[in-house]
């Protein structure tokens, strides 16, 4: 959407907006109510210090969709705020504890943009976090509460940010979004305040009046038709001509009418009105309404409970609507069960009753309406194939149910439903393949099945998504190889591939992916060396090289690797001392130069280096006891303690800290087969000579194809014959053959096409 032309500024969005996803429902009303603003008439044009004020305030970027997947904000989340005019942080104790949010007000500080920084508070209690016990409620993250220094460090220097309160005993909801908005524009409240008065009492006067005569009239029509009903044969056409005409004066109450009083606010107008169209409905019987009439109480319905979810937040009114309108849309499919149309109709009403539910927390009702949305879906899209908003519609619900269902921990089922929504997204980036949206999110796409496969223990798969992931991230950077954010993807992406190879055993292929990203992330650094996520990227693959290279027996070189990974880290943790994913991944870091002093005997450095990790890791879950990556690093950390209490003959700690191993990894196993889960679990058994009980784990990671040297030789030294999977290698070999063909081809197309 292009900006007002009668702004000066050359941002593309008036405001990005944070917020955590339990805020989903916030997030959508102030989207809304932001875009579809009309600024007063007599203001527009005018100067002031934040530029000449516009006519409207949209665009307004509001997306979280990459985020899932990524180490860093992701490339689309990061060139939305450095080209949106102003940040507005939706701030509640979720938004306080949420990462993204965090890292999305740093960033956006460090552009030195802190003074366009907006919050709108809608539960919590501002720096509750000051206040003994009073943490939980706390509703600012961490980076709106202090000052950054310099170099885009947090310091302990406090500062308040411009907040607006839309809790109920403060500002209210329509009182904090003029607050917001006469900062967006840089006007005085009372400006605006007294503006919306007087256009409120204008349009109030004249929509409450409409609203009552629609009403009356609706009342009377709705009571003649229902008695009309009744009379005589000769009398039916006249009832179901004033039943249409009352159910048109319905549809245009749900529909233009509702649309100007969410425009004013006036949801108690608007509560009377659903509720007297949900009292005409119910007076109705579904199978005397004709087909056109059920379809526009099926509209109706959805209508209202959208106001009920994402306007005033009460789900489960919403759930309740929904259900009514899927009801009546069922009734119409069991009229015609082959109209193609119907079955739409009735696939969407799911889809949103699905929603609905899990909004609340209701997974199993959320996963039976969404899979039962996309067998209707399904049907409907099979007869019109070229219909890109239907495939749009099918490719949401099938997202949503295998989001539901990995959620629910049933993988098989969530991968079945990713790999029909990616499949609708091929087809529409076919029809539009100059398109590098719609490449990349088709990477994300299979990147997303890679992740699911590897928690299932499925490591060709895992290969073969990640692989195609790549080859995408590949082409669209040769392509474009100025594009610096392209070039981050496909680090981020050589890297993933780079690492599952080498739980394959494939050392070549493992490097060869590994030492790209890594050149990469340092040609990246190089151009931006004040871009933190780069940095990130520069350790965490350096580090990854190094323990690859001391499998591969370069003692030399992978000490260098993750000595380069360890200085930058503990730069990076300088320069921001709160940000936990620098502190876990320096552990890492430290845990595999542990493992490369003691393979050179090094046994007093492996130590420092192991214990230093473990504390450090053990402190991080205290905060987070659940996070799976935290609990797979402190077992190996363990692990490497009992074997460096074995090369001292300390017996008594070395089986402690086997035993620690065991004990930590237990309860995680009861989640999916993850290769690194189940060998380190197998690792703890085995050197607590339990050879019997750690056989089964064996045989499911050889059957799997996981095969790292570190694992193998584990084995040996424990007498225990690991045949090679030979049919998974040739597998993975053909895997990343037809691979590397089908980069070259796509590499020589997209240059030939720039040409």
């Amino acid at each position: 959407m292009p900006m007002d032309p009668l702004s000066d500024s050359s941002f593309v969005y008036r405001a990005f907006i944070s917020y955590s996803h339990r805020d989903e429902v916030w997030a959508s009303w102030l989207h809304k109510t932001l875009e579809t603003y009309r600024v007063p008439q007599r203001l527009v044009g005018q100067q002031t210090d934040t530029g000449i004020i516009p006519r409207r305030l949209a665009p307004v970027f509001r997306d979280r969709e990459e985020l899932a997947s990524a180490t860093d904000l992701g490339r689309t989340v990061n060139a939305a705020l450095t080209r949106s005019e102003n940040l507005i942080v939706i701030c509640s104790p979720s938004a306080a504890a949420s990462r993204w949010v965090n890292e999305e007000v740093l960033a956006y500080k460090r552009m030195g943009r802190a003074a366009r920084i907006f919050c709108l508070i809608v539960d919590g209690e501002p720096n509750a976090s000051d206040i003994p016990g009073g943490a939980a409620q706390e509703c600012f993250c961490p980076a709106l509460r202090c000052t950054l220094d310099a170099n885009g460090k947090p310091t302990g220097e406090r500062t308040e940010p411009i907040a607006a309160d839309a809790r109920k005993g403060k500002d209210g909801k329509t009182d904090a979004k003029l607050k917001l908005i006469a900062g967006l524009l840089g006007v005085g409240f009372d400006v605006l305040r007294q503006r919306e008065l007087q256009r409120r009492v204008r349009r109030m006067t004249a929509i409450a009046a409409a609203a009552l005569v629609v009403m009356s009239v609706t009342s009377v029509l709705a009571i003649a038709a229902l008695i009309a009903r009744h009379d005589a044969v000769i009398a039916q056409q006249a009832a179901e001509r004033r039943q249409k005409q009352a159910e048109d004066l319905v549809g245009f109450m749900l529909g233009d009418l509702g649309d100007k009083l969410d425009q004013v606010h006036r949801f108690d107008i608007m509560q009377a009105v659903d509720d007297k169209a949900l009292a005409y409905f119910d007076s109705l019987s579904a199978a005397d309404a004709t087909d056109s009439a059920l379809l526009l109480r099926v509209k109706a319905l959805e209508k209202i409970g959208s106001v009920r979810m994402t306007a005033q937040g009460q789900l489960a009114a919403a759930e309740k609507t929904y259900k009514s309108a899927a009801s009546l849309a069922a009734e119409l499919v069991k009229r015609e069960p082959a109209d193609a149309t119907r079955q739409a109709v009735w696939g969407d009403s799911l889809k949103w009753l699905g929603q609905a539910a899990w909004y609340q927390g209701k997974l199993p009702q959320a996963s039976e309406n969404f899979q039962a949305a996309v067998v209707l879906l399904q049907k409907s899209h099979a007869s019109r194939p070229q219909d890109k908003n239907l495939a749009f519609d099918l490719a949401t619900a099938q997202n949503n149910a295998g989001r539901v269902l990995e959620a629910r921990g049933d993988f098989a089922a969530a991968q079945t439903q990713y790999e029909g929504t990616l499949k609708l997204y091929q087809a529409l980036a076919a029809a539009e393949p100059t398109n590098p949206k719609w490449q990349s999110y088709l990477g994300d796409g299979w990147d997303n099945l890679g992740k699911l496969a590897l928690e299932r223990g499925d490591l060709a798969q895992a290969i073969t998504s990640y692989a195609a992931d790549q080859r995408i991230k590949a082409a669209l950077f040769a392509h474009d190889p100025v594009n610096h954010n392209a070039l981050s993807d496909l680090v981020l992406s050589d890297a993933i591939l780079g690492r599952t190879a080498g739980l394959c055993g494939d050392l070549a292929n493992a490097l060869h992916y590994t030492d790209s990203a890594v050149t990469h992330a340092r040609a990246l650094t190089a151009f931006d060396s004040t871009n933190t996520g780069w940095q990130e990227y520069l350790a965490l693959y350096s580090q990854q090289a190094g323990k690859l290279l001391r499998q591969d027996h370069k003692h030399d070189a992978a000490a260098a690797a993750n000595a380069e990974a360890i200085r930058v880290f503990e730069a990076l943790i300088k320069k921001d001392p709160l940000n936990t994913d620098f502190q876990q991944e320096l552990a890492q870091a430290q845990l595999e130069s542990a493992r490369q002093q003691l393979a050179s005997n090094a046994i007093a450095a492996a130590s420092t280096y192991a214990d230093t990790a473990l504390a450090s890791l053990q402190r991080l879950r205290a905060k987070s006891a659940d996070d799976r990556s935290l609990i797979l690093l402190e077992a190996q950390a363990h692990l490497l303690r009992g074997q460096i209490a074995a090369q001292r003959g300390e017996t008594t700690d070395m089986q402690h800290a086997w035993t620690q191993a065991r004990d930590v990894l237990q309860p995680a196993l009861r989640a999916g087969d993850d290769p690194n889960f189940l060998a380190a679990y197998a690792e703890s058994l085995l050197q607590l000579d339990q050879p019997d009980a750690a056989q089964p784990v064996i045989s499911k990671l050889n059957a799997m194809g996981y095969r790292t040297p570190d694992f193998v030789a584990l084995l040996a030294s424990k007498r225990i014959t690991y045949a090679e999977n030979t049919a998974f290698q040739r597998r993975i070999a053909q895997i990343m053959q037809t691979g590397a063909a089908e980069d070259s081809v796509g590499t020589a197309a997209l240059d030939s096409r720039t040409k």
